[in-house]
């Protein structure tokens, strides 16, 4: 990256420009294979981006579609989609003889625009997308690259807006970006532990450090938030995303089996039933591990 001068979308241009690795590359094909030519772009984002590991990780995506109707197959899909967004599904390929398992959610260009912005009170969308983000994939067109530039720009300056309002020294960009990432994390059904925040900061200080300079020259207002009524709200829309989930997340029942492998070493063999119907089967796929000691 460039000197404290660049701008917030030089900085945030030359973050997209990174190249991703091959088998992120290869399960972003996948996930735009399933939902056809209306996606626009691939966002990398979360631990993986972060850490630089793939292998045996869950990757996390996000892609941004033009519409709703072009990219699922039923209008009940696209319906749930704009009315709680993100829609949230799985999905595992092969890539260099490796098995890469993905978590993506989807979410159309104009949602996400007007949910990064200053007027949405939850954080979910914008305290998201003001972390450290890549993008895997842009159709071939500058126009849209550089919407999504615009995009994650206006999910930075509406977490650095709340941040102001939460501390006096706007300088002191460690304590800012932590003391968001801890408020904003409360607002989600399964809060972060405290120090998760500051991992956050810690993973990419020199990034975030350039952009409290960039914003401070900016002179971005502070924005008080009721922080109370943020957490009601937040919480509720997450349990409304996670029923919604249990409808989207196609291959879940895959994914629950290879996390349990993974943590217990005790394989988990899913029947087509199963796969089918993850919700009424777990319960006896729990009962069999708790018996048997696998899991405890």
């Amino acid at each position: 990256m460039r000197s404290a001068h660049a701008d917030l979308e030089t900085l945030i241009e030359r973050e997209l420009d990174a190249p991703a690795p091959e088998a992120v590359q290869a399960i972003a094909a996948a996930a735009r294979q399933r939902h056809g030519h209306g996606i626009a772009a691939v966002l990398f984002y979360g631990s993986c981006y972060r850490d630089g590991i793939v292998e045996d990780r869950l990757v996390d995506l996000y892609l941004l579609a033009d519409d709703y109707r072009s990219v699922h197959g039923n209008i009940l899909s696209a319906w749930a989609n704009a009315l709680v967004p993100p829609n949230v599904y799985y999905l595992e390929t092969e890539a260099a003889g490796q098995t890469v398992r993905a978590k993506y959610a989807l979410i159309t260009l104009d949602q996400l625009e007007a949910k990064v912005g200053r007027g949405t009170d939850n954080p979910y969308f914008w305290a998201r997308f003001a972390q450290p983000t890549g993008l895997v994939w842009c159709r071939d067109d500058p126009v849209t690259k550089k919407r999504v530039v615009d995009i994650l720009g206006k999910a930075v300056r509406t977490t650095f807006a709340a941040a102001r309002a939460l501390t006096h020294d706007m300088a002191a960009s460690q304590g800012l970006w932590t003391m968001i990432f801890v408020e904003t994390y409360r607002t989600e059904l399964r809060a972060e532990k405290p120090h998760r925040a500051a991992e956050i900061y810690q993973s990419a200080s020199d990034r975030f450090d350039q952009i409290t300079r960039a914003l401070i020259k900016e002179r971005i207002e502070p924005q008080p938030r009721s922080w109370a009524r943020t957490r009601r709200r937040g919480k509720l829309l997450s349990v409304l995303r996670l029923m919604k989930a249990a409808f989207t997340f196609t291959a879940g029942a895959d994914y629950l089996a290879w996390k349990i492998e993974r943590h217990s070493g005790s394989p988990v063999e899913l029947t087509d039933w199963q796969r089918r119907h993850p919700i009424l089967a777990s319960p006896p796929i729990l009962w069999r591990l708790l018996r048997t000691k696998a899991v405890r």
